[in-house]
């Protein structure tokens, strides 16, 4: 990859981390096999070397029609010609709510910004607003909410956050409503918010949700579902259409978009409204955004709403997943890896482990399971699929995946990947040190 590691200098001469997202930083790939893109087509990526890949987790979970889809591209290209952007609201900002709206029937109103972050945080400042409270409560066991200081703050990148800011955020673990319950009245009358996403790796246990949201009503405070990774993959209408539990608030990006920038806050109309004109109360400053109403970017999330529902995409990004993680467990299995390279997730958002010969957690062994995919032409940092895949796409995977697993298995049977890694190990993005 000559001119992917020429065009990795010339952006870490210019931009911090070689980024403007760290979790695609080329710490998160083996050493000098961090490809640069230079396009993509449904489910494949082309970087600047001339290299094809089968890709995964696209635009970190953005991309899930696969790029460049016809539709949206359609829809995008027919606003462009009538402007992007205009002094008062344009009727795409009417049609844009609607259709979510009616997309996701648990809301009662919505607005519209750039990118999760934004909406989390208006989230936030909504639920202190109208609960006279400081504390948030975030879920400790999902990775990241926004990249503002409440959240931030709690992370090992907390350089340039007040303490006064982070000690305003605590944290409950996922599944277990008596420690939340705890947490509350340890903090009576303090916490404004729980924040969650209401599913990850694993299913909510029976009754969990529900109990949150029992919780909520019984303290006084705000039940935020952040639907990011959720939102259409789990179901049209995310987690909460699926599993017929409302929050007060949500969050919804990523797959809204198929790659273009859209986000919104969603909810309870007593409480968005506090961010509106129509009430009589002390005005929260919810969301105010130049480009959030770009025309393109809302057409971009109608016709994406539109396709899921009309060509059951939800369905068929389970069903691939599926094909998927059951042609990976049985190349793991066949190679002697089936307890070292462990695929988990829901079916429609799977990611992988890679463990050592104790069965513990290894970037090292990341980096050489990496190298081999990149080898084989797979581009996968996680295995969430797009419904731009086919069958073949996901053979091909299968195969080198298990190309991969032998390679895997000499160094587990070495109790040492290094000869296999060629360089420094991938590192985790939330670290104190560079």
């Amino acid at each position: 990859m000559p001119r992917s590691r020429m065009a990795n200098e010339r952006l870490h001469a210019m931009i911090p981390g070689g980024a403007h997202t760290y979790a695609k930083g080329d710490d998160q790939y083996p050493e000098n096999l961090a490809p640069v893109i230079s396009h993509g087509r449904g489910a494949h990526v082309w970087d600047i070397d001339g290299n094809r890949y089968i890709e995964y987790g696209s635009g970190l979970r953005s991309v899930s029609l696969g790029h460049a889809h016809p539709r949206v591209i359609e829809a995008v290209r027919r606003e462009l010609d009538r402007g992007s952007n205009f002094v008062r609201p344009s009727i795409v900002e009417v049609e844009a709510a609607e259709r979510f709206l009616a997309t996701v029937p648990t809301a009662e109103m919505v607005k519209f910004a750039k990118n999760g972050s934004d909406v989390t945080t208006a989230a936030v400042r909504l639920a202190r607003a109208v609960t006279g409270r400081p504390r948030v409560a975030i879920c400790g066991d999902h990775p990241f909410f926004s990249v503002d200081d409440w959240f931030i703050g709690t992370t090992p990148m907390s350089a340039g956050v007040p303490a006064a800011t982070t000690e305003l955020t605590v944290s409950f673990p996922y599944g277990d409503l008596a420690a939340t319950q705890e947490l509350l009245t340890r903090y009576q009358d303090e916490v404004a918010c729980l924040i969650l996403e209401p599913a990850g790796h694993t299913e909510p246990p029976p009754g969990y949700l529900a109990g949150l949201r029992e919780l909520a009503d019984r303290h006084g405070c705000v039940l935020i579902f952040d639907e990011m990774i959720t939102g259409l993959r789990w179901s049209e209408a995310g987690a909460q259409g699926l599993y017929g539990v409302v929050p007060d608030l949500s969050t919804f990006g990523k797959a809204l978009g198929n790659g273009f920038a859209v986000s919104a806050l969603a909810g309870r109309r007593e409480l968005m409204e506090r961010g509106g004109l129509r009430h009589s109360r002390d005005r929260v400053f919810l969301l105010s955004t130049t480009h959030g109403a770009e025309t393109h970017s809302l057409a971009a999330a109608m016709a994406v709403q539109t396709t899921y529902v009309e060509e059951g995409v939800t369905a068929r990004l389970h069903a691939l997943g599926e094909r998927l993680a059951a042609g990976v467990r049985d190349a793991a299995a066949g190679m002697g890896v089936g307890d070292h390279i462990v695929v988990r997730g829901r079916a429609s958002n799977l990611v992988f482990a890679t463990l050592d010969e104790n069965r513990q957690p290894s970037q090292q062994y990341r980096t050489l399971f990496l190298r081999r995919l990149l080898a084989g032409g797979v581009l996968a940092p996680s295995f969430v699929v797009s419904s731009a895949l086919d069958d073949a796409d996901i053979d091909r995977t299968v195969d080198v995946v298990a190309q991969a697993c032998a390679v895997y298995r000499k160094a587990l049977d070495a109790a040492d990947p290094t000869p296999w890694l060629a360089g420094r190990p991938v590192k985790p993005v939330f670290r104190r040190l560079a």
